[in-house]
């Protein structure tokens, strides 16, 4: 997997079904650990709320 981007809605799904896994120390998908980025619509200067976004990419861990 190099990047997936899904909905706010997608992601609650993906850790409610444990097609993620959150350890405590890593997001794993697959066994391989993640990154999730939030992508936000506004300046990062005017968010309020980091975890209230629309979309949020999902990549493996070491591959930016």
């Amino acid at each position: 997997m190099e990047e997936l981007i899904v909905t706010k809605e997608e992601l609650i799904q993906m850790f409610e079904t444990e097609q993620l896994k959150d350890t405590g120390k890593a997001w794993l998908m697959d066994d391989k650990e993640i990154d999730i980025i939030a992508l936000h619509d506004v300046d990062p200067k005017f968010l309020q709320d980091i975890t209230n976004a629309k979309f949020y990419k999902l990549i493996s861990k070491g591959y930016k």
